[in-house]
């Protein structure tokens, strides 16, 4: 089975460096990184010392609900390339030792029992054997010490066998 690591939309992060009101109504406060490790979660990549970059609220769900997390994520602050499907393991999640991955159904909630804090390199490798082993429609991947949100991980759609 193939995976894929799916940034936040580029038209919602763009909404955001606009000054758009963040999950909580606030607008996103606007900060110089130090360069100390803050994941911005549309490129996946760290934001460079020096770079402006936004903290927001984020409910990655589509509707409200007991499970619908809410936490703060960082945002470059100016236009970045989304994070492209092909590009293997996220550097942000390749430069942190370990990481919280949990399913989801299609209902948006939380799938008891599929919750694990991996290391970086068995990433891919545990949400493979989520999907395979449980009723999972996607995995979410968060900090394994804050449990802030990173980015999603979905199943690649299988493509048709060619004749």
């Amino acid at each position: 089975m193939d995976i894929q690591f799916t940034a936040l939309e580029t038209d919602l992060v763009e909404n955001f460096q606009r000054g758009g009101a963040d999950a909580n109504g606030q607008t996103p406060e606007r900060c110089i990184s130090d360069g100390s490790g803050l994941p911005c979660r549309h490129c996946l990549r760290e934001i460079e010392a020096g770079a402006a970059y936004l903290i927001l609220a984020l409910r990655p769900f589509p509707d409200l609900h007991p499970y619908a997390e809410l936490g703060p994520i960082f945002l470059h602050a100016e236009s970045c390339p989304k994070y492209q499907i092909n590009d293997g393991l996220p550097e942000i999640l390749a430069n942190r030792p370990l990481a919280l991955i949990k399913g989801y159904g299609a209902d948006n909630r939380i799938k008891y029992g599929t919750g694990r804090i991996v290391e970086a390199a068995d990433i891919s490798a545990g949400a493979t054997d989520i999907f395979l082993t449980t009723d999972v429609a996607y995995i979410h991947v968060r900090s394994a010490t804050n449990n802030c949100y990173t980015c999603r991980i979905d199943r690649v759609p299988s493509q048709p066998e060619r004749l």
